[in-house]
């Protein structure tokens, strides 16, 4: 079987499928899609993903989006190292979480992403006229059904777009669900770590590459400090989620981030 893994090193889904396929100790040949400079809008790529956005797994001459898909198929075709649990209550619970990941946490992340970080890079990068060829580049169904329109009011005007404001609670609203549901327990569902924690990661571990730490440190979420500190003391953490983001990255997203925390501080009351 030969996998080719079409990704991106700032990618939170890209991310959890790398996370996934290292837990499951499955090999694969990468294709670095750099998303952050229009190569996802490349017509050839949209031939792959018309969503124009990574992950995308070519399994021989197999096409599969969708990092959840992704995920669920690698444990199809390969049942002995299942991230699912066996037991059906158990899988039921896993799913209610990557079911919330997709349709809530993802496109929150997205939002506080530009808001907080890749919008000062893009025009960063890009200059001011090829960042209205990204925008423009943009399919209007991808992250959301209006994500278009939506990045493009993010990376224009920051906290002050529509709806951005809601995101950041909505996100934080997440991480309250993970401290409720790790109390007295170590992984988010039953006794093992799982697809659950692999899909949370990505988005826990977004908020601290943008130096905001303070969203469940200092006492406000003790059992996400404690779970996060056991996904970071996870072997395969630091291949799977830090090694692959370039340094500029790394810094432009710490950066830009340790910025904008004071105003997501401000939104959820945190004090400072």
């Amino acid at each position: 079987m030969t996998f080719t893994l079409y990704h991106h090193g700032s990618s939170v889904c890209a991310a959890k499928v790398r996370f996934a396929m290292a837990e499951k100790g499955m090999e694969w040949d990468g294709v670095y899609i750099d998303i952050l400079k229009g190569e996802q809008f490349d017509p050839g790529y949209l031939k792959l993903n018309p969503k124009g956005v990574v992950p995308t797994l070519v399994h021989d001459d197999l096409v599969i989006p969708d990092s959840t898909v992704i995920i669920e198929y690698l444990d199809q075709i390969a049942p002995e190292t299942s991230v699912h649990p066996t037991d059906p209550w158990e899988r039921a619970q896993v799913r209610y979480w990557t079911k919330a990941v997709d349709e809530d946490l993802h496109p929150a992340c997205g939002t506080m992403t530009f808001v907080c970080s890749h919008r000062h890079t893009v025009l960063k990068n890009l200059g001011p006229e090829g960042a209205e060829e990204f925008l423009a580049s943009t399919p209007k169904i991808s992250v959301t059904s209006n994500w278009k329109e939506l990045k493009d009011s993010f990376v224009r005007y920051g906290f002050e777009a529509p709806g951005a404001t809601e995101k950041v609670k909505l996100y934080d609203t997440y991480l309250h669900k993970m401290e409720d549901a790790l109390e007295g327990r170590e992984w988010l569902v039953g006794d093992s770590f799982s697809v659950a924690d692999i899909s949370l990661t990505p988005y826990v571990n977004r908020l601290a590459m943008m130096s905001m730490r303070g969203m469940w440190e200092f006492g406000r979420l003790p059992n996400v400090e404690r779970w996060f500190k056991a996904i970071e003391a996870n072997p395969n953490f630091r291949s799977c989620f830090i090694d692959w983001v370039p340094e500029d990255l790394t810094n432009d997203l710490r950066e830009n981030g340790a910025r904008s925390w004071p105003e997501v501080a401000r939104i959820l009351e945190i004090e400072i």
